[in-house]
């Protein structure tokens, strides 16, 4: 899975859906294909390993001429990166598929399929919905009405795109669990799972919903929702703010990309559930026979990252049963490492070429792991092209140098590899996994609320107008959480901050509080919150000013020197994404306070390319 353009005009669409791909090579591919409806042969197609230049070099020497066709660069997920798995895929040479996330039940259906008598040419699971969308035609020739009775079949994740060479005049598509937008032309029209793909023939876009079928003519678009009613969709002006490299309505890049996160935790998560679990085909084809031997986890990071992998191993211990290192990568690569048997090195970065973070994943291929998986924001990277596994955390461009929409997409990326692991091996707990695959789908609704709080928050950093020095404190997986805090407000505002356990706060930290020494914590209702309490009267009693930011449900309130931020409530293995937020606000308005260059901040670099 990875990108789709499509197309139906009254000129050739071969260079549009070259540069639709091209366009969306940022996500990360193997191979790439088009198939495109010509009026001598009918519906034709070429497929490449590799980049998008190596299809667009086969299209110069045996061009494809045609007014409708269907693109797609692919990210395996069944079957190795070859030409006959690469998309579009043919039923008898005259339906051709291309196809985003994962078809669970594509085993059970490949079957009934052979019985009818359809062979299959790949490994993959999307071939099933070209045969299965052949099979409904036999019956009922409107291609719309066989897609309606394809999806019923289907059971999983996907954005979809068919051609019919008996009906030259159409292109079809379904949504569900995968995004899918349609561009708005005079006399044609366009379809895409990214509208950025499109940006070259239109700023005109309709965007699907979950459950949606429609149907693309050159004058017309049809939609119909789930119930198979007919609905009509907005249509949205794309203007040149929306670009990432534009702040639009925020003062800074950073802002801007904290008030995106909603969107792109939705993103990061489309494809990859199922109805109650993680779809562990998103991490490869090779991802649940490598993850059933897997019986340890080493995480390597650095930074924000490595503090996204400290939340990671708080997940692999209690909810899958696994143990679990983390390290930052500079340590890593300079010491002599032990090997535990069986254990999938795991490494994490924003930009994939940190080379700290490189030189340990190529270190830990000569040191006898399992294998390697990667996760990462940018699909080309160095680190993608050099692991085993990837998953995309699809945060997009991130262009402020203070991490911020880049790691609560790792922290997603890293629960869905927990789920998978637990899964796989079957180690977790009966019914966590579909109740947290329910709080994930909720995840985005629950950080909109936490970015509701903006205004809160921005009042709160006033008392750190005057302060140099904060403590930040955490219990359990909000530790990490604190130090993300910590290392926000160092960046960007320039106060000196340290994080600590809170029960190791009278083990030393506890000298430093004074009047002078703003304490945060993060508290969240679970079976640590009465020892943080016991913890933050400590600060209390040495006349120290506590900014709590606590569940609504946790019983904190205001008094003397304590400022409770009061959170929405959520299951306590998510909380660590979602208490992230507001610390992430602090860290800004602390900063703009302060007069610091927010985006940019002194000495920083956003990838740090060299030791």
């Amino acid at each position: 899975m990875c990108g789709i353009v499509g197309a139906i005009a009254e000129r050739n669409i071969t260079a549009i859906l070259l540069e639709g791909l091209k366009r969306l090579e940022y996500r990360g591919y193997d191979s790439a294909g088009v198939a495109v409806y010509t009026n001598t042969d009918g519906v034709q197609r070429r497929r490449r390993v590799g980049k998008v230049s190596e299809l667009e070099a086969a299209l110069a020497s045996d061009p494809l001429v045609g007014q409708l066709g269907i693109a797609h660069t692919r990210w395996a997920t069944h079957g190795a990166p070859t030409e006959r798995n690469a998309h579009p895929h043919f039923s008898s040479d005259t339906v051709a598929v291309v196809h985003n996330g994962i078809i669970e039940n594509h085993e059970v259906l490949r079957e009934r399929l052979k019985g009818m008598g359809y062979a299959f040419a790949s490994d993959t699971d999307t071939e099933v919905i070209a045969h299965l969308l052949h099979h409904h035609l036999k019956t009922l020739p409107d291609l719309v009405d066989a897609l309606k009775a394809t999806v019923k079949e289907l059971h999983g994740a996907y954005g979809l795109a068919a051609i019919h060479q008996a009906q030259p005049d159409r292109l079809v598509a379904a949504r569900s669990g995968s995004p899918l937008v349609i561009g708005l032309g005079l006399g044609e029209n366009f379809l895409a799972s990214d509208q950025l793909a499109l940006r070259q023939v239109t700023d005109r876009f309709m965007y699907l919903e979950e459950g949606d079928i429609a149907q693309i003519t050159r004058e017309k678009v049809s939609i119909w929702n789930s119930d198979g009613q007919p609905v009509q969709r907005e249509s949205v002006q794309y203007h040149e703010g929306a670009e990432a490299a534009d702040k639009g309505e925020f003062r800074h890049f950073m802002l801007k990309e904290i008030h995106e996160q909603p969107r792109v935790v939705q993103r990061t998560l489309e494809g990859r559930l199922g109805q109650e679990q993680v779809l562990v085909q998103a991490f490869g084809p090779q991802a649940a026979e490598l993850f059933a031997k897997v019986r340890n986890v080493q995480i390597v990071a650095c930074g924000t990252s490595y503090h996204a992998g400290m939340v990671a191993r708080y997940w692999l211990e209690s909810l899958a049963g696994i143990p679990c290192q983390v390290e930052v990568a500079s340590e890593f690569r300079y010491r002599r490492v032990v090997v535990q048997p069986d254990t999938l090195f795991v490494s994490i970065s924003q930009s994939g070429e940190t080379a700290d973070t490189l030189a340990a994943l190529r270190n830990a291929k000569e040191l006898g792991f399992l294998g390697s998986l990667a996760i990462c924001n940018v699909g080309i990277s160095s680190l993608v092209r050099e692991s085993d596994l990837t998953l995309l955390t699809q945060a997009g461009p991130e262009i402020g140098v203070a991490s911020t929409k880049a790691f609560t997409t790792q922290l997603v990326a890293l629960m869905l590899l927990t789920l998978s692991l637990g899964q796989v091996k079957g180690t977790l707990e009966a019914g966590v996994e579909a109740e947290l695959v329910e709080e994930l789908r909720r995840l985005p609704t629950r950080l909109g609320e936490a970015l509701a709080m903006d205004g809160t928050v921005e009042k709160v950093a006033q008392l750190f107008a005057e302060k140099h020095h904060t403590l930040f404190l955490g219990r359990g997986a909000q530790f990490p959480v604190a130090m993300e805090g910590a290392l926000k407000l160092k960046e960007i505002s320039y106060i000196h901050a340290e994080a600590y356990p809170a029960g190791e706060l009278k083990h030393g930290p506890l000298a430093l509080v004074d009047k002078d020494m703003p304490v945060v914590t993060v508290a969240p209702n679970n079976e640590l919150l009465e020892k943080l309490k016991s913890n933050l009267q400590e600060v209390r009693a040495r006349g120290g000013e506590l900014i709590v930011f606590a569940d609504a449900q946790a019983e904190f309130r205001d008094g003397p020197g304590t400022h409770v931020v009061a959170m929405p409530h959520i299951v306590d293995a998510l909380a660590p994404i979602l208490y992230t937020i507001p610390l992430q606000l602090l860290s800004y308005y602390v900063a703009v306070l302060k007069g610091t260059d927010v985006d940019q901040p002194r000495n920083l670099a956003k990838s740090v390319t060299v030791e």
